[in-house]
């Protein structure tokens, strides 16, 4: 026993060998430090697991129930987290497309607003134009271009501004003043009150100017009323306008009636009319064929229309068949051009064009003749074959009236008689 005694360890040397002997968990990586919690391990309550060999080597200690439940609550946790972020991300994208609807709503609304304005001033800059306060309706153009570079006509109307700004270099500032009070000191029932006196009147460019003045100031009031009155004058102006030689104008301002209203049947003949007038007088000095095409269907219909030119369509196509006439003979096409010479002395005489034409009928006589069959008579035949087929072929009416102009300068037989009857 006393042998035994220094062999046996002291409590020292026991508290050293359990924690040496002291279990610990295996370290997993997939977790973060803030997920992995130390396993307590009492070496003091029980006896640390030993080596029933000897072998002196260490078994591990099964995991604590405790420390799995705690990572499946970690989980949990994460799960619930991710859960809340993605119902803000939805409630932020649904607040975004809302908003984003409602930006596009009040920019439609915007737009169609902008849109009307740009109209009316518009409108407002041609009647400026066509009363000759260039200067404003500069201004009125430039902001229309500003809102909408794009609007029909505007590039157009501007540029003729200028151009006429130019040509007259005169200062157009001094209308500008007596413009301004007006939309101040009438009200609108004034303003509508006096476009009604206006288009009684029949005075449509002032009833027009008006009404765009009432429809500037109070865009609802009498709406369906000012509507059917800017139609009416602005149709009853086009006509007009077409009527006195202002083509142009005036199919415009049918074009503005047609946006109030489908046009009458009477408006629609005019338009039509003064387009096929404008059409026809684009191919003037370029192809006089076209010209004939477009005039010899207008002019029967309406003769006395008329453009700035002051040309009716009777003029133009006179001159037409003349002008072709002349082109033909420049290519000794005798007989053809002598047909249109005759066609524009039949639409109306023209001293200018008969000496022409008489020279031309002249020359395709002689082309036409067919060849004598007299093939070796010599020289001194000419005279009778040329007068031969003339009785053949039937003169034209510019030849019969030469004869009676020869016969007028034979007063013989008058003359015989008196002779005798002096004698006596």
């Amino acid at each position: 026993m006393a042998d035994l005694n220094p062999t046996l360890p002291t409590p020292a040397q026991k508290r050293e060998e359990e924690d040496s002997n002291t279990p610990t968990i295996p370290f997993d990586r997939s977790y973060s430090e803030a997920e992995t919690l130390p396993v307590p391990v009492d070496t003091h309550s029980s006896p640390p697991p030993t080596d029933p060999a000897n072998s002196g080597g260490g078994g591990t200690v099964p995991m604590d129930p405790a420390s799995e439940t705690q990572k499946g609550g970690h989980q949990w946790r994460w799960v619930a987290l991710l859960s809340i972020v993605t119902l803000l991300v939805i409630a932020g994208m649904s607040a975004f497309g809302g908003y984003r609807s409602g930006m596009q709503i009040r920019a439609s609304a915007g737009s169609t607003q902008s849109a009307q304005q740009v109209a009316t001033q518009f409108a407002l800059g041609v009647e400026d134009l066509e009363a000759k306060r260039l200067d404003l309706a500069r201004q009125r153009f430039e902001w229309v271009i500003s809102q909408n570079p794009g609007y029909p006509g505007v590039t157009d109307r501007l540029a003729e501004v200028i151009m006429l700004m130019n040509i007259t270099a005169t200062a157009t500032v001094a209308p500008t003043p007596t413009l301004t009070p007006t939309p101040d000191l009438r009200s609108v029932e004034e303003l509508y009150t006096q476009a009604q006196e206006m288009m009684a009147g029949a005075d449509w460019s002032s009833a027009i100017d008006t009404l765009l003045k009432l429809r500037l100031k109070a865009p609802d009031y009498h709406e369906v009323e000012v509507d059917g009155m800017l139609y009416i004058a602005l149709r009853n102006r086009g006509v007009y306008k077409i009527q006195r030689t202002d083509l142009e104008s005036g199919t415009y301002d049918l074009a503005l009636a047609e946006r109030f209203g489908p046009l009458d049947a009477e408006a629609r003949n005019w338009r039509d009319w003064a387009e096929f007038y404008i059409t026809g007088a684009s191919f003037w000095e370029v192809d006089w064929m076209r010209v004939i095409e477009y005039f010899s269907q207008l002019a029967p219909v309406v003769p006395n229309l008329a453009d700035a030119s002051g040309w009716t369509a009777t003029d133009r196509l006179r001159i037409a068949y003349a002008r072709y006439g002349d082109q033909l003979a420049a290519a000794e096409d005798w007989c053809r051009a002598q047909e249109q010479y005759i066609n524009s002395l039949t639409v109306g005489p023209d001293p200018q064009v008969e000496p022409t034409a008489n020279y031309v009928a002249e020359q395709c006589m002689i082309t036409s003749q067919p060849p004598t069959a007299t093939p070796s008579t010599g020289t001194p035949t000419p005279t009778s074959t040329v007068t031969a087929p003339a009785g053949e072929v039937t003169p034209t009416p510019t030849f019969t009236q030469e004869a009676p102009v020869e016969a007028t300068t034979e007063p013989a037989p008058v003359e015989e008689p008196t002779k005798e009857s002096n004698q006596p």
